[in-house]
């Protein structure tokens, strides 16, 4: 599935809306939800629209020495995120964690047992890539209906797309 070219990816403004809310809604208005990216990932924001706001902001990164300015934490691995967001202090912050990337990443993400739900834009247009996002394995997640979320095929910029939900077969819950 394609992804993205030298770090730029093939966006609408619908789907920056969709990502922007869904990435900084909360249930309980004392939190913020947490997005962990990959350090291309986290380059490729533009500087004006980086940290991302309302947002715990961290990067996983093997070779920065430091935390990127305006990130919140560095973190060496999807492990360690997940270690950092289940512990107090930091857990008692945070609603929901999501990962937005890179491909590693997401792959990552996707094997784990924690991965409850993937919010997917499918873009129906061919774009020269360079990145990818991974194959959804079908026998671990099934594509599931919200009424907060369109599935309905749209068209902005002559880009056709529509927004999917995989939800993991082991939870049944609608979280």
């Amino acid at each position: 599935m394609d992804y993205g070219v030298s770090n730029d990816i093939e966006v609408t403004r619908t789907d920056m809306k969709f990502f922007s809310t869904q990435t900084s809604t909360t249930a309980e208005k004392d939190k913020k939800n947490a997005v962990i990216m990959g350090r291309k990932t986290w380059l490729s924001i533009p500087d004006k629209f980086r940290p991302l706001p309302n947002r715990v902001n961290i990067v996983l990164s093997k070779t920065l020495s430091e935390c990127p300015a305006g990130a919140d934490h560095l973190c060496r691995s999807l492990d360690h995120a997940v270690k950092l967001l289940s512990d107090p202090p930091v857990a008692d912050g945070i609603d929901v964690v999501w990962i937005i990337g890179g491909s590693s990443v997401y792959k990552e993400a996707m094997e784990s047992s924690l991965c409850h739900r993937i919010y997917l834009t499918r873009i129906h247009s061919q774009f020269e890539c360079d990145t990818f996002m991974p194959e959804i394995d079908t026998s671990k997640f099934k594509v599931v209906s919200d009424p907060a979320v369109s599935g309905e095929r749209q068209k902005e910029n002559d880009i056709e797309f529509n927004f999917e939900i995989h939800q993991n077969i082991q939870h049944t819950s609608t979280s």
